[in-house]
């Protein structure tokens, strides 16, 4: 009997590379999206493809519960991947925003998370992947929002690691660094909906830096990777017997992380204000 496993954010990006990916090892995938068009499109594919919207907690229950029922009652693995950002100062973040992203990329997921849990205690073990970012553990300036989320998340899954210790439950951190995906393009549609960059004490900062910087974007570029990099990590965390805690992705990703080990936090912060 295929293995199955729950994957959210399927749209595009690292959660549809890791779908497709993962239906050809022989999985039995279940491509989650936000959007019914983009669950459709995915049916059209042949995937079984609930709807799941983090922001709303109906979806998570009624999605799970499709999950379940086609699988009777098992679930192996979840791949918590849907996210977006928010980009922009902190001082021009409404609360309503951070409400919004805190949802969709912290409560969200942990709701999910815990209605997991009992299946896969009852079935005897099962694997859950959390995808966060570098951003999970550097702070970088003009991405506060999605930062408050990612440190959240990382702190929920490090805790989780330690409470599911002593069951054969596996939990594993997934830290990409830039991944070539639509993730750019989704958040400039947050920042349109929620940042008044215009009326701005720092407006002439935001047309220099995330308005009109086509060379930023171009620099960007060269250094992300391919979706499949987070798919490699993500096999490895759902098919080894002994999955790694956490997978950092990209030269990215792990350069920082010895940067912010081996400098002070001044240090740090003088060589992150150098590349932002």
């Amino acid at each position: 009997m295929a293995q199955s496993v729950l994957i959210t954010g399927c749209s595009s990006g690292i959660g549809l590379d890791a779908a497709r990916t993962l239906r050809e090892r022989g999985w039995q995938v279940f491509a989650s999206c936000r959007q019914e068009a983009d669950c459709a499109r995915l049916r059209d594919e042949g995937f079984d493809s609930p709807r799941i919207d983090y922001e709303d907690p109906e979806s998570i229950v009624t999605g799970l519960t499709e999950v379940l029922e086609a699988t009777g009652g098992r679930l192996d693995a979840l791949f918590n991947n849907g996210a977006y950002g928010i980009p922009g100062l902190l001082e021009d973040l409404p609360r309503e925003a951070l409400d919004a992203i805190l949802q969709a990329n912290l409560v969200g997921p942990h709701d999910l998370t815990r209605r997991v849990i009992p299946v896969m205690r009852n079935q005897g073990g099962g694997r859950i992947v959390n995808c966060t970012s570098v951003l999970g553990f550097v702070a970088y300036p003009w991405r506060g929002a999605y930062i408050a989320t990612k440190y959240g998340f990382e702190g929920l899954t490090d805790v989780l690691r330690l409470e599911m210790r002593d069951e054969p439950i596996h939990v594993s951190l997934i830290e990409p660094g830039l991944i070539a995906t639509k993730f750019g393009e989704n958040s400039g549609k947050q920042f349109a909906r929620w940042i008044d960059w215009r009326s701005s004490a720092r407006a002439a900062d935001y047309r220099g830096v995330l308005v009109e910087d086509e060379g930023r974007r171009g620099r960007n570029a060269r250094l992300e990777a391919p979706a499949s990099a987070v798919t490699d990590a993500l096999i490895h965390a759902l098919e080894s017997r002994r999955p790694r805690p956490r997978y950092r992705i990209t030269k990215l990703a792990k350069f920082v992380y010895i940067l912010k080990r081996l400098l002070p936090t001044r240090g740090s912060d003088w060589v992150i204000s150098k590349l932002s």
